[in-house]
């Protein structure tokens, strides 16, 4: 449970730091492919018999990269190449395990999550990873708010923005390595976008954005956890229910403030009912 309320945690600080800028760019599906091609990098792991999570990295980062270089060759069909790799990936992944020798690990855990059995060796990773992503977040913020904001505009203040755009890139392959332990391949686009959502509902602020994303993150990570805990459900599932509940609850809050007297159906005589 140590480990697990850690790695939510670092998760939590991951989703806030790179999650708008993923929102921004629009690179949810983008997102999704990275992180069904980290299936093959878990299966060439198994198999190799090392840490899931550095073959997850490796294949990840390749992925990343090549994805990167066809955005900025501006080659038609950047779609297409992107499902190729999904497809590719989780099939390269379920081969591998298939030949491994000995028990076969449970693919349910790749792909929903298991936070309760994530070990000591890869809280450490995970907290690697952290450091890296919001150290390179914080000396590169400007470039990468540019980027993100206005592409064309940040080329005319003469920005390296292929190298921002891979950079930003290889950010958001970490992430999703990062977030996979948490709750899985097919839920890792939840996390890294529902904070985000949550937080652009209070307020306009891109730094605003990014600490309320963080700390609602950690407040969905940690319920979630909370859940599966004492009711014994999936924990993966939990995390990203409960951060669909609060998604909904400000949003319909945001809604009830936002009515006016005026707005409300009038009564006989033209005047509002409540006058």
């Amino acid at each position: 449970m140590q480990n697990a309320i850690l790695v939510g945690i670092m998760a939590s600080i991951v989703c806030g730091v790179i999650g708008p800028f993923i929102v921004t760019r629009r690179m949810v599906f983008i997102s999704g492919g990275l992180s069904h091609t980290a299936f093959g990098g878990l299966g060439i792991a198994y198999w190799l018999g090392i840490r899931p999570l550095i073959g997850a990295t490796a294949f990840v980062l390749a992925a990343a990269i090549l994805i990167s270089r066809q955005e900025e060759k501006k080659m038609s069909r950047n779609d297409l190449f992107i499902g190729i790799l999904w497809a590719v990936g989780v099939a390269t992944g379920i081969v591998f395990i298939h030949m491994t020798p000995g028990y076969a690990p449970d693919l349910m855990t790749f792909l929903f999550g298991n936070i309760l059995t994530v070990p000591r060796a890869d809280v450490i990773i995970t907290l690697f990873l952290v450091l890296i992503v919001s150290g390179a977040v914080m000396i590169f913020y400007n470039g990468f708010v540019a980027v993100a904001l206005d592409e064309e505009y940040a080329r005319a203040r003469r920005l390296p923005v292929a190298a921002l755009k891979m950079g930003l890139m290889i950010l958001t392959a970490l992430s999703i390595v990062t977030l996979i332990q948490v709750v899985g391949i097919l839920l890792v686009i939840a996390l890294l976008t529902i904070p985000v959502a949550v937080a652009s509902e209070l307020s306009m602020n891109f730094r605003r954005i990014m600490l309320l994303s963080i700390l609602c993150g950690i407040l969905i990570c940690l319920s979630g956890l909370m859940v599966s805990y004492f009711i014994e459900f999936p924990s993966g599932a939990s995390i990203i229910l409960i951060g669909g509940l609060l998604l909904g609850s400000v949003k319909l809050a945001g809604r009830l403030r936002g009515r006016r007297p005026a707005d409300r159906p009038e009564g006989p005589g033209g005047r509002s009912k409540e006058t």
